[in-house]
């Protein structure tokens, strides 16, 4: 598992690295809410998911049924993602579609979290046949790591709420970006 959370933390870092620079500041995917908001609701389902996954795995046992519901979560995770890769290709064409290097950052993300699903799926396996509970777990890994993954479940999660908030085009949901729907700036 020790791997798995560095793998986690990998992933973490490079989504937080995509939601900024292609998100946010390339595509500025709140400021276009009206054309993007399939997509930015792609992305908060899939924020809430990373937060549950960010914030329970470093410390927390999924045993018995509960290994089910995680992994539920993930292969619900990978199912929003293919989906997003769709629907962003779909409402992105005005702007000229999906950035090269967003694409390339896709895709080492899904190389990544399909390596960290490898190793986790053996522990999920054993939680299984475990009696159900959820069971606080120690690894052996830096205490900062551990917290690292606490702030990132947190910004995440905050990240979700930001694109649903533009997603609904709720006052503000734009901010810093002014409203534009149709233009590449």
């Amino acid at each position: 598992m020790t791997v798995a959370l560095w793998l986690l933390a990998v992933l973490g870092v490079i989504g937080a690295f995509d939601t900024f620079y292609y998100h946010e500041w390339r595509a500025r995917l709140p400021a276009r809410a009206r054309t993007m908001g399939a997509e930015l609701k792609l992305h908060a389902a899939r924020d809430f998911f990373y937060a549950a996954i960010f914030g329970t795995l470093p410390w927390v046992a999924w045993q018995g049924a509960w290994a089910y519901g995680f992994a539920g979560i993930l292969l619900v995770e990978i199912a929003l993602t293919m989906w997003d890769f769709i629907v962003e290709s779909i409402v992105r064409k005005p702007i000229g579609d999906v950035y090269w290097g967003e694409r390339v950052t896709h895709n080492f993300m899904g190389i990544i979290y399909g390596a960290m699903i490898a190793l986790i799926a053996p522990t999920l396996w054993h939680w299984s046949s475990l009696p159900t509970g959820l069971t606080a777990v120690s690894y052996d890994v830096p205490p900062l790591l551990v917290k690292c993954l606490l702030v990132m479940a947190v910004g995440v999660f905050l990240s979700g709420l930001r694109d649903l908030y533009a997603a609904l085009e709720l006052p503000g949901g734009n901010w810093p970006w002014p409203k534009e729907d149709t233009h590449e700036s």
